[in-house]
This record gives C-alpha cells, structure tokens and sequence, in this order.
C-alpha cells in the first residue's frame, strides 16, 4: 500500500486518467473529489461489498424456492393484495 500525504486542495494522479483531489480535511474525516472516465466504476468500498453479498445471496436461492415464495405472498390477506407494484 503506497502511503501519500495531501493537503486541500493538492492532486495525486492514478493512471493516466484517474485524478483524486483531497477537498477538505478535518481531524475526523476527508472530503475527495475524484475525476475519472464514465467507464471506470468508483464505489464506496462497503458499496461494493454489500452488491457482491446480495450477488451471492441472489445466486442461493433456487427458481423453485422463488416460485414458492411468490406464491405464498399472493396468498397473504388482501391488505397485501391491494399494494402498488
């Protein structure tokens, strides 16, 4: 892990076209801006953790298992039935 300090308003570069400017600064916390092309994805970390989670749960469940799922909540009392979909 390559370790770097910055201050407001300095840059550091990543790749030729991956640019992270540190905003603001204070004890607790900081503030980035990141530039990058529209095809390089930039997430939160626990973003993209949560979306490869809910990838594996998704990936779990069976079609079958899905089917009875949905047929039991169609079967629910009509206070269910009548919601927007």
């Amino acid at each position: 892990m390559l370790v770097i300090r910055r201050r407001p308003g300095e840059t550091l570069v990543i790749g030729e076209n991956v640019e992270v400017e540190v905003l603001d600064a204070t004890p607790s916390q900081v503030k980035l801006g990141i530039r990058a092309p529209k095809s390089v994805a930039v997430v939160r970390k626990e973003i993209h953790l949560t979306r490869d989670q809910n990838f594996a749960s998704a990936r779990e469940i069976s079609h079958g298992a899905l089917a009875r799922l949905s047929d039991s909540l169609k079967n629910r009392p009509d206070s269910f039935k009548n919601l927007p979909r």
